[in-house]
């Protein structure tokens, strides 16, 4: 019988069968809004996904003057999203995933400390761990100088790690540099792909609908998953 601690994920819903044009995106690096590809994909489809959203939270806050003339270029350049915008992919996130599927939300320090419940506002998604990711790059701060990221562990409900969670090795403060891409928001491929053998199986479909440098995709055949995701820049 399965304990909390079992290495066997038993989180299946009834397969469905998969929308013809989705096949065609697998393990694509799709160019389009996130938000009409999860219009295409039907409800509880999904066991696990990922979400970058690119907000400005910490950056306005700190009121850089000279960024994007002297620094920072690639990340100004970047289209920003508005709150609404992030409660659509949110609530879009919660109807596509599985009972009890995962979401890892990405976070900086000021959006964390501020709270994310605007966000989830209406969806059924439960905060069931936080792993600080350690860049091993120093950043900016007028007090502390940041060196870490956040990734907030959502679950749908109904919320449980028994026969879920099937990956027990994963200290929830993670060492590694960002992965080397021309992305100014790079993040770790080990750490997304620990995270994605923690709560999918092999052959399972890991979704990112704001991909951004497509670590995402990387992570996802290194386990040996599919991938689904775009990015509006592409």
């Amino acid at each position: 019988m399965s304990t909390v601690f079992s290495n066997t994920r038993d989180n299946h819903a009834p397969r469905q069968a998969m929308p013809s044009q989705l096949g065609q995106w697998l393990n694509q690096r799709l160019k389009m809004d996130g938000r009409e590809l999860l219009a295409a994909i039907p409800d509880c489809f999904i066991p696990a996904a990922f979400f970058d959203p690119q907000y400005r939270g910490i950056l306005n806050k700190m009121g850089y003057g000279n960024e994007g003339e002297k620094r920072s270029q690639r990340r100004c350049a970047l289209p920003q999203m508005e709150t609404a915008t992030i409660i659509d992919f949110m609530h879009a996130l919660n109807r596509v995933l599985l009972p009890s599927g995962h979401l890892f939300l990405w976070l900086d320090k000021y959006e964390l400390l501020n709270g994310v419940h605007q966000w989830r506002d209406g969806t059924t998604l439960a905060v069931v761990d936080l792993i600080g990711w350690d860049k091993q790059r120093m950043g900016m701060g007028y007090r502390t100088r940041r060196v870490t990221e956040y990734c907030l562990v959502l679950q749908k409900h109904p919320k449980r790690a028994k026969g879920v969670w099937q990956t027990h090795t994963i200290r929830d403060t993670w060492r590694e540099k960002a992965a080397k891409t021309n992305h100014p928001h790079a993040k770790p491929i080990g750490l997304q792909t620990a995270l994605i053998e923690a709560v999918t199986n092999a052959g399972d479909i890991v979704l990112d609908p704001a991909a951004g440098d497509f670590t995402v995709l990387e992570a996802a055949n290194l386990a040996g998953r599919d991938f689904l995701g775009c990015d509006i820049v592409g």
